[in-house]
């Protein structure tokens, strides 16, 4: 990075992504064969889910029309229901695959970035994809630690935004509209607040995981207070990349719909290019919340010094030693 530790707390939101960009245009070699490993792979495997997706719900809409207009006891019916449970047994194994699948990638993914910036902010000049993929293994273990957490927070937060919405539908009554303007303009707003908060702070975590002797709840406890004062610049951050994430998917979902009528060579065009578009949103991410995780350590004055990162960042190469807060972090700075 070209700012000094102390000055990275002066960062803005845009001042944040072009240290993201200068670091990704520097190494462009190293971010290309991550990308070419695991991130191209994650948006791959993101697309074909949502193509197979479409396809198999396609089927399942089509045998339960043909399940309907069946004569009851039928041995049309009997057909129909058999295609319609085995359609569904179809989507389910899938549907568990694919979030194994990218549980994995996403954590991978995440674990080569986050030690390919903290290395490059140490200025090492012998980083290598060869060097990165032999510390991923080693670090992956504590992402999905911090991750189960947070999916437990996430759980508790719908199933007591479902809990609330159905208590006040059935107790505003059928006339009353003081039920849905409530959930209008009270509990969908607190449920976005509260799902955007905690995302930000689960995803600082994770870069925390890597970076810091903390996981699970332990690292988003930490998340949580580093997060402090920096709170409304990496909320809007977050919103605005996944947004462009949105927007890359509402662009295959769209070009998926009208792939017959595109034409194939053209289709298959358009989806390389999503394709490639969506890989960069998620590298690019994935490296500003590491940028954000050192802006928001300097912001606290916790300047971290480069030669003891370094040192720890290269402890993942040999026998796993997990890094200690106080080795990483100086002593408060006093300005």
């Amino acid at each position: 990075m070209d700012c000094e530790p102390e000055e990275l707390q002066f960062l803005g939101m845009f001042g944040i992504y072009q240290e993201a960009a200068k670091i990704l245009a520097g190494w462009r070699r190293l971010f290309g064969q991550i990308a070419g490993a695991l991130v191209l792979p994650l948006s791959f495997l993101f697309f074909a889910h949502i193509a197979i997706s479409h396809h198999l719900f396609t089927t399942i809409d089509r045998d339960e029309i043909d399940l309907d207009v069946s004569p009851p006891g039928s041995a049309s019916e009997s057909y129909a229901l058999n295609r319609l449970a085995s359609d569904w047994s179809s989507f389910l194994l899938f549907k568990g695959f694919y979030l194994l699948a990218l549980l994995v990638l996403a954590l991978l993914s995440t674990a080569a970035v986050v030690y390919s910036v903290a290395s490059i902010y140490t200025a090492r000049r012998d980083l290598t994809f060869r060097k990165v993929l032999a510390v991923v293994p080693r670090v992956w273990r504590r992402l999905m630690s911090t991750f189960l957490w947070a999916f437990l927070i996430l759980f508790a937060l719908h199933s007591l935004a479902v809990a609330v919405f159905i208590a006040i539908i059935l107790g505003s009554g059928d006339e009353s509209i003081a039920g849905p303007l409530l959930v209008i303009f009270v509990l969908i707003p607190l449920y976005v607040v509260a799902l955007v908060y905690i995302s930000v702070v689960w995803h600082l975590a994770s870069v925390l995981s890597v970076l810091e002797d903390a996981r699970g709840l332990e690292a988003m406890r930490r998340s949580r207070l580093l997060i402090k004062g920096k709170l409304l610049l990496a909320c809007i951050i977050f919103v605005k990349l996944n947004l462009c994430f949105g927007l890359v998917e509402w662009g295959f979902r769209l070009l998926l719909a009208k792939w017959s009528s595109n034409g194939a060579g053209l289709s298959l065009l358009l989806s390389l290019v999503l394709l490639l578009l969506l890989g960069l949103v998620i590298l690019f991410a994935l490296a500003v919340q590491t940028v954000v995780y050192f802006v928001c350590k300097s912001y606290h004055h916790e300047s971290i010094d480069k030669t003891s990162l370094a040192d720890h960042l290269e402890a993942y190469m040999g026998e796993y030693v997990p890094l200690k807060s106080q080795d990483v972090q100086m002593e408060q700075l006093h300005v």
